[in-house]
């Protein structure tokens, strides 16, 4: 018998994809370019030159993958759709191909029993508007309205479940100060216009799915981690205070709370118009949560922000993994979250890479270590449980191995081994069943 970690019923068991990450088809039946397309193509950007061009085949096999989810026996699917396959210039003409598209993964994932949990953005935005400014243009709050309308008209009658962005801290922050992420910009004043037009997005796609999908479970995913120091300095505490407020609270405590976080209310005045923070802040029903460990920071006066990221303590980090495993701090994260905003929580994605896994002699995937570190955080948010956080489901990521940004190939975190040498072939792995076993018995074993 394994230890079972007491969770409400009802508690809803998943996993989580990405379109770009998975779909592929990056030029069949009228998709366009997203600023991904874009940003792969540039030397450098991609750990070995690598794209979403092909990812896991998603698109043609996606019928396989609804098989693997039921043989896991998921409650629910949280899955995006890619805005330039049904809008292939972000606005205007509707690519019906790629409406069709989903319609065939929605139909597929109910008839097998599984909740199918929509976002409407995980980072590619199409490259055509992205032309005339995208995230930095006061328009793109209108342009995802409309997408938000087309979805909601075209899904809403099947998908009840939908997050309008997830980790908009990683695809701004990333995308327009940093330079890591798509569109691969280093440039202050465009990183507050984008985030602050995002938030606005944010809240007008809310109003659009509560007036057009009656009965509609509407929330947004951050990507809420610990700040520390990298080290015990002036400097390098302030930079926190910097970091955490960039990375923890410019997107959600404008969209739960109506205002930024006082360390950087200042820098966004300029960019905030009448009206613009009641329009931002919309009534949820859920704060979606994607955590994976602490990060550092290390104090940068010549940066853009006036901090970077710093390494953490030199202690041994898995050998599997390449990181230190912190369950405590996810514990501690979800009690932070539900004393702040007061709302129920998913844990929409939790989960290990790893560059080291490859089938054995006899075909199968061993993962010992992505089981310990999923037993391991699982238990952790049982303990939050047990504190009082209202937490109501839990996603793995990811289900299937897949496009991991700059990272390429190389990094694994699915559930699902993917060949993509040997004809995309899919391997369960090993904690595959275990996960499975978990979400049957409600026992981590």
């Amino acid at each position: 018998m394994g230890t079972s970690l007491g969770l409400p019923p009802g508690f809803v068991w998943g996993a989580s994809t990405a379109a770009y990450q998975i779909e592929g088809a990056a030029s069949e039946d009228g998709r366009a370019p997203s600023i991904w397309d874009t940003h792969s193509r540039y030397p450098g950007r991609v750990a070995n030159g690598e794209n979403g061009d092909v990812a896991c085949d998603h698109y043609h096999r996606y019928a396989e993958d609804i098989r693997l989810m039921t043989d896991i026996g998921l409650h629910a699917y949280r899955f995006s759709v890619a805005w330039p396959r049904v809008l292939p210039r972000g606005r205007g003409a509707v690519n019906s191909k790629g409406l069709d598209f989903y319609d065939r993964l929605i139909d597929g994932v109910l008839e097998a029993g599984i909740q199918p949990w929509l976002c409407l953005y995980h980072w590619d935005l199409p490259q055509a508007l992205d032309d005339l400014g995208g995230w930095t243009n006061r328009d793109v709050a209108g342009w995802f309205a409309d997408y938000a309308t087309l979805i909601a008209r075209r899904y809403g009658d099947r998908v009840k479940h939908f997050a309008t962005f997830n980790e908009p801290n990683v695809a701004i922050l990333f995308g327009y100060a940093f330079n890591w992420n798509a569109p691969g910009a280093s440039d202050r004043v465009a990183y507050l216009k984008a985030a602050h037009n995002l938030n606005r997005a944010h809240g007008g796609a809310i109003d659009v799915l509560r007036a057009l999908v009656p009965g509609a479970s509407l929330g947004a995913v951050h990507n809420c981690q610990p700040v520390h120091p990298e080290t015990d300095t002036p400097g390098n505490r302030k930079a926190a205070v910097l970091l955490d407020a960039h990375w923890n609270g410019v997107f959600p405590d404008p969209q739960l709370l109506g205002y930024y976080p006082e360390a950087v209310a200042r820098d966004f005045e300029p960019y905030i118009q009448a009206g613009d923070m009641a329009a931002i802040s919309r009534p949820l029903d859920w704060f979606g949560l994607n955590h994976y460990g602490p990060i550092y920071s290390r104090a940068d006066e010549a940066g853009q922000l006036g901090f970077v990221w710093g390494n953490g303590p030199q202690e041994e980090p898995h050998p599997a993994i390449g990181w230190a495993i912190h369950p405590d701090a996810f514990r501690d994260e979800l009690l932070r979250l539900h004393k702040r905003y007061r709302l129920p929580i998913y844990v929409t994605e939790n989960g290990m890479g790893s560059d080291k896994e490859k089938p054995d002699e006899a075909g199968r995937v061993h993962d010992p270590h992505r089981i310990a570190f999923l037993r391991d955080y699982t238990a952790a948010m049982a303990a939050a449980v047990r504190a009082g956080v209202d937490v109501r489901g839990y996603f793995v990521w990811s289900l299937l191995d897949n496009f991991e940004w700059g990272s390429g190939y190389n990094n694994r975190f699915g559930l699902i081994y993917v060949d993509y040498a040997d004809g995309q072939k899919r391997i369960p792995k090993t904690s595959a069943g275990w996960y499975a076993n978990l979400i049957r018995t409600g026992e981590a074993d």
